[in-house]
């Protein structure tokens, strides 16, 4: 299995956007803490500062920060941006998921 996350062109231009409004040198940092109904969940928060050991993903004008314990569960995963008639968010198509709410942002493995 590949460790490697990838994020989608539609991502990528949101990420783009949001960014543009930050202060310079602000980063996307896609995260996975415990808790939500399934056990773990995806958090997204802007950062300025990044860390040593993060996992860089650049694609355009996104600049996205993974740390090395949350890599682990998002090996493999696709980060995309859906707009859709029940709402606009950051969507997470992990491989490693075996369960999940229906919200979409918490799972189990």
């Amino acid at each position: 299995m590949t460790t490697a996350v990838t994020v989608t062109e539609q991502a990528a231009r949101k990420i783009g956007e949001i960014l543009g409004r930050e202060a310079p040198g602000a980063k996307l940092r896609v995260s996975v803490e415990g808790g939500g109904c399934s056990g773990f969940q995806y958090k997204f928060d802007i950062e300025h500062e990044q860390a040593g050991d993060d996992v860089v993903i650049t694609r355009d004008t996104a600049t996205v920060l993974i740390d090395p314990v949350s890599l682990g569960y998002l090996a493999g995963s696709q980060i995309d941006f859906v707009d859709d008639l029940i709402g606009a968010a950051f969507k997470v198509n992990n491989p490693n998921v075996t369960a999940s709410c229906g919200c979409g942002t918490s799972f189990s493995l």
